[in-house]
């Protein structure tokens, strides 16, 4: 079973992907809507891998033991700033791991606090997500009160 799409309506964004055009009273969470997730997923974790590569190949290349301290500094400062980047991307490979392994056990889609459909548009948009739009928004405002 494929996922039913609209070649004409492919999304740019972190990973390319083209909506899924579900059918009306259509189960959630079946299997295509899962292979569809799973390969956006897949795809975004690719993109994020080449870009640890191209990173490391970069520091490789363009390490240089410059005589002048500013141009060390420089250097450094970014090579910290790429350093950072990828650890974030690092973490966010690890929560798509997780997330595909949702998929795999048929957990995926639902949110963790109220057990409610997170919804295909939301997984869209955040295929990493673990709580529907209304727990999320709560979350939120906690987390300011809490600052």
């Amino acid at each position: 079973m494929t996922a039913k799409r609209k070649p004409e309506q492919a999304t740019n964004g972190p990973y390319r992907f083209t909506p899924y055009d579900s059918d009306k009273g259509e189960e959630y969470m079946n299997e295509a809507q899962e292979n569809h997730f799973r390969e956006i997923l897949g795809a975004w974790k690719k993109s994020l891998m080449e870009e640890v590569d191209r990173t490391v190949h970069h520091m490789q290349d363009e390490a240089a033991n410059f005589p002048d301290p500013n141009d060390r500094a420089t250097q450094e400062s970014e090579f910290s700033l790429e350093l950072r980047t990828r650890d974030r991307e690092r973490k966010l490979i690890k929560k798509i791991d997780e997330t595909l392994s949702l998929i795999d056990s048929h957990e995926y889609g639902f949110c963790e606090a109220c057990g409610v459909e997170i919804g295909i548009r939301r997984l869209e948009a955040r295929p990493t997500a673990t709580l529907c739009i209304d727990c999320k928004t709560l979350d939120e405002i906690r987390e300011k009160q809490m600052s």
